[in-house]
């Protein structure tokens, strides 16, 4: 069956153990030189898969049903609410509240949750008319394709960036540092190169591929490609880094096992991607333009996990600070108020994109732009770490682990000195190794770069904001002051005076005048 079938109603919503078992797909996914069979199985990933499994789950218990899912009229299913297509300013925010839902079960640490991934697959279909107009047929595959991640609810994954060889080099000089188009044939088109860096690659269904805002321009045609694939395509091999949920020392690691998306490597060994996968080719200006418009709900959505990131790290460094007894000075409730201030502009910024949002050609409504909040976050996203370090100091490194605490011969001295203010030992330590965990170990570290780069080049967005902002009222009102003649220190005369400020004040607002 083809994307193409439009018979096909897919399987609906998944649950936990659909979703675990279709991991075992035959892919080809390496970790420490091992190849990995069942990562749903393997202790690298299964909390992780437990974790999305539970939260599928969810969308089927009848307290968050309608808040989670919604009916396609053209099929009768429930589906999972994030892929639906907003069209009205409701719905764009029942998407907001059950995103708002699924981040707050994962405390904002799904960067690349199935909730943000299904909202750019809303933003490809949006944008199927120009794939269509630019070569017929293209945009009808990205509507099959829509279609088939909705109504299969499938876990997707997204690859933009080029592997990091020499940034100083065009592809057009070394083939090896972009994914290429190597050939057409009647079948598709095949592909070699690679992608980085592919989160969550290791527990999704399929990967999307197209190209971020650093790479959309290209000189050579041949790198301009947007496909989707199964992960199990023949010639797809995903490479994942080291994970970051180990329990060697007796730490339990709640947040790096539960939350790990896992980063990965994709290489393309002449994959072949059947015509009805690929939504765009060798269309330079195109990949440009059309990278903000599918990305248009997913920069929404990524404002909803990290507003509730943001509020997660104020909730630890207030409970950090109120058991060691400093939540009552000065400068940590300042740095308390500058975290809560951080928090409560993503509402802001929220709200604004709702209060722009713009009805698209296919008569969708998009959130409004939201670029210079992008660039605001990745500002503040070190400096929102670094206040619960500050706070937590020295205790984020040394807290006993389990086993200490089970030592009879350490028992009463931990009780003695590492206690905190009305909190015993055994609960501090729990409570400084999750903020350690926020913010000082490898999965800290990974969630702090996470922030500062999947944004895009903060530099460039920056200069983009610079380019496109509209300065020509004021330009023009202090160009005219720059070349007025009149002479500022000339006397104004009575009849000046008459038709001046306070002429206009009298007529337009009277009340003030009495």
């Amino acid at each position: 069956m083809t994307l193409l079938d439009t018979t096909d109603t897919g399987r609906g919503l998944l649950t936990a153990d659909r979703y675990r078992a279709e991991l075992d797909d035959g892919r080809e996914l390496y970790l420490d030189g091992k190849r990995i069979t069942d990562p749903a199985g393997h202790p690298a990933f299964k909390p992780a898969a437990d974790e999305i499994g539970r939260l599928l789950d969810l969308q089927h218990h009848p307290d968050h049903r309608d808040l989670l899912t919604w009916e396609d009229p053209a099929t009768g299913q429930r589906l999972a609410r994030a892929y639906q297509p907003p069209r009205t300013v409701e719905e764009l925010r029942v998407q907001r509240r059950s995103a708002e839902f699924w981040h707050a079960e994962s405390l904002g640490q799904h960067g690349r949750s199935p909730a943000f991934m299904a909202s750019i697959a809303v933003g490809l279909y949006d944008f199927r008319h120009q794939l269509e107009r630019a070569r017929t047929g293209f945009g009808t595959n990205a509507e099959a394709w829509y279609h088939h991640t909705s109504r299969n609810d499938l876990v997707l994954s997204h690859a933009l960036g080029d592997p990091q060889i020499d940034r100083s080099t065009d592809p057009v000089d070394d083939p090896d540092l972009a994914l290429r188009v190597l050939s057409e044939n009647e079948r598709g088109i095949v592909v070699r190169g690679a992608k980085q860096l592919t989160t969550l690659a290791p527990l999704a269904h399929e990967v999307l591929v197209y190209l971020s805002a650093s790479f959309a321009h290209r000189r050579g045609e041949q790198f301009v490609v947007w496909f989707a694939l199964p992960l199990n395509t023949p010639g797809l091999v995903t490479l994942c880094r080291e994970p970051l949920g180990s329990n060697p020392w007796g730490h339990a690691h709640p947040l790096g096992a539960r939350f790990d998306e896992q980063d990965a490597m994709l290489f393309f060994d002449d994959v072949l991607v059947p015509w009805d996968r690929v939504f765009l080719l060798r269309e330079s200006e195109l990949a440009r333009t059309g990278l903000g418009r599918i990305n248009a709900w997913s920069a929404y959505i990524g404002h909803v996990r990290y507003r509730e990131r943001l509020r997660t790290l104020l909730a630890t460094a207030t409970l950090v600070a109120e058991s060691i007894g400093v939540d009552g000075f000065r400068n940590i409730q300042e740095d308390l108020g500058t975290l809560a201030g951080y928090a409560e502009l993503t509402e802001y910024f929220l709200d604004a994109a709702e209060a722009r949002a713009t009805v698209t050609d296919s008569g969708l409504l998009a959130p409004g732009d939201t670029a210079a909040s992008r660039v605001w976050s990745a500002e503040v996203a070190g400096k929102a770490v670094d206040i619960v370090r500050g706070i937590g100091a020295s205790g984020l490194l040394m807290q006993p682990t389990a086993n200490d605490l089970a030592n009879p011969r350490l028992r009463p001295h931990l009780d003695r000195y590492m206690r905190g203010r009305g909190i015993d030992a055994e609960h501090k330590s729990r409570l400084f190794r999750l903020a350690w965990e926020l913010t000082g170990d490898g999965f800290g570290q990974r969630q702090d770069l996470y922030e500062f780069v999947h944004r895009g080049d903060l530099a460039r967005n920056r200069i983009n904001l610079y380019r496109r902002y509209d300065q020509s009222s004021v330009r023009e009102r202090l160009l005219s002051l720059i070349d007025s003649p009149a002479d500022p220190a000339a006397p104004v005369t009575p009849a000046d005076t008459d038709t001046g400020a306070d002429a206009v004040l009298s007529t337009t607002t009277p009340e003030v005048r009495k």
